[in-house]
């Protein structure tokens, strides 16, 4: 299968590094070889390397370096947030976060439901030696 993932204007790249990281950018232009002028709607439009950026299947329609509103308009028009969301990638890093975000309490009720699910035999006869003390 040939690369289709070009830097274009109008790719929608994901920042991979810095303050910026996890961020869903589009690009409006290139600089030179190495920069790329990018922009999101929640950010201020700047430079970035390319090596900072991780380019998606995604694309979007625009003019070179287009004013914050047409971008905006086109982004909700492609509905990248819900391709983003629905892609493999996407799904990955939200379940990513979410596992990041868990407290000591919350990683033990998904072990305990891991093990409920892929060995129910393990699950239960633990459960019935915990509970044996009340016979």
């Amino acid at each position: 299968m040939p690369f289709k993932r070009y830097v274009e204007i109008g790719r929608v790249a994901l920042v991979n590094y810095g303050k910026d990281y996890g961020k869903l950018v589009v690009i409006v232009d290139v600089i030179d070889q190495n920069r790329a002028l990018v922009d999101a709607p929640d950010m201020v439009r700047t430079q970035m390397n390319f090596k900072r950026l991780s380019l998606t299947d995604i694309t979007i329609d625009i003019k070179r370096v287009p004013k914050k509103k047409t971008l905006i308009a086109a982004m909700e028009a492609a509905d990248v947030k819900n391709k983003w969301e629905n892609s493999s990638w996407g799904r990955k890093l939200i379940v990513q976060k979410r596992r990041a975000s868990l407290n000591d309490f919350d990683r033990f009720k998904l072990m305990l439901a891991k093990i409920k699910v892929w060995n129910p035999s393990r699950f239960y006869s633990a459960l019935i030696d915990k509970l044996s003390y009340l016979v």
